[in-house]
């Protein structure tokens, strides 16, 4: 069997995480140009520059290892359950070919750390244990590392906070090491609440010379690399617009409202850029506004509210460029018909589901497709990041 990457785990048909592990990279490609043409096929492309795909390296592009807890407090196995209800159908993905080549030198010291600290292994079948989940994030930018362990109560707290000056000698990068407490019986990766076991709570990263934070319950990407270039992307297309007041909608930790803004106000020094950044998760706003105070940005805002909720009240008030960056289910009809009814000046889209976004233009009839550019965030799967501008038609001489 001829593969994309090397791996033992999708040969013994231990792991399927990388569905087209058995296509070329470059098929891979153009399998997925092929499906957002489809999604767009209904649309006029008739004035539409089509960018090269930005592609991704092949291995080690990931920043973050997910890692399932099974097996014993003496012998933990981190990786994944091919069976959530069989603790036996577990497996070791210690050496996964997508994490950083950093992260092997580390999972020993963590398994150590998990015996010494009691952390028994969450069992789903039984109901027992504690721990359920480690969260290993690396910064690209400073190589400093964020652990969070994903446990059922805090009953093994201060057996952690014991252990906790050996493993931070032991693994010198951590910076940001915290217990989220997930109580539920549900296949729901973290709970609500955070216990911050370092004074340090963010970790940063730096991508187009722009700081953003990562932060426990804070979404960022996985693909530092191909993200720097999505970001870079945007800035290059909006650099020279007619743009002085952008909304920057489902911004997460504000990378693409602060890439743009910075962007404008350097080609524009004696403007003043005012952003609005909008997201539903207090911590991801807490990161956004983190960075706007790094980069001393004064006329920016973020704020902790569900976006729809928020652009919809805004009708008179309305800004010349709008980002949006949706979950998957993309922005949604009402949404993206009020969007074409208010009319700002460009709309620039980023989605992760060419599908959903397909649907969501239909509904921006007042608009025409200007430039695309796929990103392949995730190579080996059949997701990918698609990044689209769009100007008001009124506008086209």
């Amino acid at each position: 069997m001829n593969l994309a990457v090397n791996c033992s785990h999708y040969l013994r048909g231990e792991c399927r995480s990388c569905q087209w592990l058995e296509r070329a990279y470059s098929v891979q490609i153009q399998d997925k140009t092929q499906h957002l043409t489809l999604q767009l096929s209904h649309l006029d492309c008739s004035q539409l520059t089509w960018l090269p795909p930005f592609v991704s390296a092949q291995t080690h592009f990931r920043n973050k290892a997910k890692m399932v807890v099974s097996g014993t407090v003496e012998r933990p196995i981190l990786g994944i359950l091919r069976d959530p209800n069989d603790p036996t159908s577990a497996v070791d993905l210690c050496d996964c070919a997508l994490y950083p080549q950093s992260f092997q030198q580390w999972f020993p010291i963590l398994k150590d750390f998990i015996a010494r600290a009691g952390l028994v292994p969450y069992n789903i079948q039984k109901q027992k244990g504690e721990l359920k989940y480690i969260l290993l994030t690396e910064s690209r930018f400073s190589g400093g590392l964020m652990l969070r362990f994903v446990v059922r109560s805090e009953a093994k707290l201060p057996l952690v906070q014991r252990e906790l000056k050996g493993l931070l000698t032991k693994i010198p990068p951590l910076q940001v090491v915290s217990l989220n407490i997930q109580p539920q019986h549900a296949a729901i990766l973290e709970g609500a609440q955070e216990i911050f076991l370092t004074e340090q709570k963010t970790l940063e990263e730096r991508f187009n010379h722009i700081p953003l934070f990562i932060r426990p319950q804070g979404f960022f990407q996985t693909n530092p690399k191909v993200a720097e270039g999505l970001y870079r992307t945007a800035q290059r297309w909006v650099e020279h617009l007619p743009i002085t007041k952008l909304w920057d909608l489902f911004c997460g930790v504000g990378g693409f409202g602060l890439h743009c803004a910075a962007a404008l106000q350097e080609k524009n020094p004696t403007s003043d850029i005012e952003l609005t950044g909008i997201e539903i998760s207090p911590s991801a706003i807490a990161s956004a506004t983190l960075s706007a105070q790094q980069l001393e940005l004064s006329q920016v805002t973020f704020r902790s509210l569900d976006s729809a909720q928020f652009a919809l009240k805004q009708d008179d008030n309305v800004p010349d460029l709008v980002i949006v960056n949706p979950p998957r289910r993309g922005i949604g009809k009402v949404l993206a018909q009020f969007l074409n009814q208010i009319q700002p000046h460009f709309i620039l889209y980023s989605s992760c589901n060419a599908e959903s976004m397909g649907k969501d233009l239909m509904e921006l009839s007042h608009y025409q497709l200007c430039q695309i550019q796929l990103f392949d965030m995730f190579p080996h799967t059949a997701h990918y990041e698609v990044l689209v501008l769009l100007q008001r038609k009124s506008m086209i001489s």
